[in-house]
């Protein structure tokens, strides 16, 4: 599974934050990894410098072979917050959808 990160220009792309997407995300969705080829992931921050609740925000597009590709969103207060609750989003999608398909 191929992780891209994108970040708009208010959220600095440091290693300590790829890194902790990069464990985050490949160890929660350690499940779905052979069937998931590249998860992209976009952090933004709303309202850019002002204080504000809920206004950092994580997509994450997971494309699946031979499947469009799903994607969830979640806005929190803190970066980690919203990553968080995007992947238990996208594991929720990727359950119900990845059950529908198997053969009984």
């Amino acid at each position: 599974m191929i992780i891209q990160i994108n970040t708009d220009k208010n959220i600095t792309g440091s290693e300590k934050l790829t890194a902790y997407l990069e464990s985050t995300v490949s160890g929660a969705l350690t499940r779905f990894s052979d069937k998931i080829s590249r998860l992209e992931v976009h952090l933004s921050d709303e309202n850019s410098h002002k204080e504000g609740l809920n206004d950092k925000r994580c997509m994450l597009e997971a494309r699946i072979e031979g499947m469009q590709p799903i994607a969830v969103t979640n806005q929190d207060g803190t970066m980690e917050q919203a990553i968080d609750g995007a992947i238990e989003k996208l594991k929720a999608s990727l359950q119900t959808i990845l059950g529908k398909l198997k053969t009984y």
